[in-house]
């Protein structure tokens, strides 16, 4: 394991502990982890790892950038994810946010059925399918983070999960 793959899994590790606890991540961990990973790829990598860090970062970004605006999850979610982009690089950041994908749908069937919601959650899904299908890609007030009332998943921990399936899988 290298040691941007231990700085990534730690960084995800420390936030995971935190959003659980608070359901917050600071922005000294996101922003701070992705200077960290400016600094630690420029003085490994040159100009190129560098460039390898800021095209992870903007991967990372742009994999939740939507489902931030449509009031899906948190920004500090979209933060974290960025930064670890900015330590794996582009390539394996989609890699990242897929297995963060899956495991974040697993995580919600589980939180749903715990909770007895898994029924609402499926209705919820249909309401805003059709909500797009009429007014456009815009967030349902009821059904944000914001608005909801269904339990919540603390999404750092899909995305502990989906960093030690990246780093296991490469």
């Amino acid at each position: 394991m290298t040691l941007s793959s231990v700085a990534a899994v730690s960084i995800a590790a420390i936030a995971c502990g935190i959003d659980l606890r608070t359901r917050r991540i600071p922005n000294a961990l996101t922003v701070g982890g992705a200077a960290a990973a400016l600094v630690y790829r420029l003085a490994t990598g040159g100009s190129a790892g560098a460039l390898d860090a800021v095209e992870g970062w903007f991967v990372g970004l742009a994999l939740l950038l939507v489902p931030y605006a449509l009031g899906g999850m948190g920004a500090g979610d979209v933060k974290l994810l960025a930064a670890l982009g900015a330590w794996l690089g582009p390539a394996e950041t989609l890699w990242l946010g897929i297995y963060t994908n899956v495991a974040a749908g697993l995580m919600a069937l589980a939180v749903a059925m715990a909770h007895g919601y898994l029924r609402q959650a499926w209705d919820n899904i249909w309401l805003l399918l059709s909500h797009w299908r009429v007014v456009g890609l815009r967030p349902l007030p009821e059904l944000t983070l914001a608005g909801g009332r269904g339990p919540r998943l603390a999404y750092a921990a899909p995305i502990l999960v989906g960093m030690v399936a990246t780093i296991w899988l490469r």
